[in-house]
């Protein structure tokens, strides 16, 4: 019997070597070289990608991605250089698939793509100011004919309604049920799409009517924050620097975009408006709009409407919040949370 006992110790010992052996950690072995990166690159810009053998492993090839396609495969230490020229700003995952010696293992790094625009700065001119309810935690603006579209936020006091802007007149409103906190509103093919907060949860409206026609969960796990439309697609922002594309009649997300000046992201975009073939975004918190390219990202100018705080009854966490273009009139309304005014502005360089 012990001589059974003593035979099935030394067959479980094999088995845990010939494991132990066959899944070493092999993350060590390679990696790839970082000494000549940059902290950030230009889409003008290329980078030079090499791997470090630490153990002088014999390397019979290395396939390499970015941002998980496939970008090329090289016979042994083979560089392989990489153009940005195509890439969307943010932050680039590179990694490299190493084959070598009959096995196989994987290493990572990334490097940030910025803009390379410096953003001008605009300045403005009030053209009007009009009266605004105070009441109003503003998330979204937006004109649909020449009625003003308004949707605030708050649980249990969310609402979205429609009324006369010149005298603060309201034609009609919709209150969100108490569970949910009211975001951005856009207005496409005459429908009024509605966001939520953190529920996932979107509306949609007959926008002559008001009558709710459909309810639709979010397509990603992100935060409902503000919308707009370039008359084909619309664009919502979740809060961090991405923008997201939606198909107005799936509700699917398409892709997304990040928001990038030419040294940093651009967080917590808030509220949006699609004017003259650019976004137009509040970044919360900042009393300033952002000019953003549709197609890649990039910031191109900034408006600084810390000004507006001066001509309006508001304290420090009343933020600025509500963009809305008037194509008849080509300019701007804008407003914030909490403010007892609303603005029409025109921009100028």
């Amino acid at each position: 019997m012990k001589i059974y006992k003593v035979l099935a110790i030394i067959l479980l010992n094999l088995f845990f070597i010939s494991c132990g052996s066959s899944g070493k950690d092999k993350s060590n072995y390679f990696s790839i070289n970082t000494t000549n990166f940059k902290a950030q690159y230009q889409p003008k810009e290329s980078i030079s990608l090499e791997i470090t053998n630490t153990l002088n492993k014999k390397i019979d090839s290395i396939i390499y991605y970015v941002n998980e396609v496939k970008i090329n495969s090289k016979k042994g230490l083979e560089k392989q250089s990489f153009d940005f020229k195509n890439q969307k700003l943010g932050y680039q995952n590179i990694k490299a698939l190493i084959y070598f010696e009959g096995e196989n293992t994987e290493t990572s790094t990334r490097v940030e793509l910025v803009s390379d625009i410096t953003p001008k700065l605009l300045e403005y001119e009030v053209v009007n100011t009009y009266p605004h309810d105070k009441a109003s935690f503003t998330e979204g603006l937006e004109f649909y004919r020449d009625t003003l579209m308004e949707s605030t936020g708050q649980k249990g006091a969310s609402y979205f309604r429609k009324y006369d802007y010149r005298t603060g007149k309201v034609y009609k409103q919709v209150d969100l049920d108490s569970q949910y906190f009211g975001e951005g509103i856009t207005v496409i093919n005459d429908k009024i799409f509605q966001l939520t907060w953190q529920s996932s949860i979107g509306f949609i409206y007959n926008a002559n009517t008001l009558k709710k026609e459909k309810t639709f969960t979010f397509d990603k796990k992100i935060e409902g924050w503000g919308m707009t439309n370039d008359g084909t697609s619309i664009y919502q922002s979740d809060g961090t620097e991405k923008i997201w594309k939606m198909d107005p009649e799936t509700q699917k997300m398409l892709g997304y975009i990040n928001v990038y000046t030419n040294n940093s992201k651009i967080k917590s975009v808030n509220e949006l408006e699609w004017i003259d073939g650019k976004i137009y975004g509040n970044i919360w918190l900042k009393d300033a709009l952002a000019v953003i390219n549709p197609e890649n990202g990039a910031v191109e100018a900034v408006i600084n409407l810390s000004g507006l705080r001066k001509l309006a009854n508001v304290t420090k966490e009343d933020v600025l919040n509500g963009i809305a273009y008037n194509p008849k009139t080509k300019t701007i309304f804008v407003t914030g949370k909490n403010w007892d005014k609303l603005f029409e502005i025109k921009i100028k360089e």
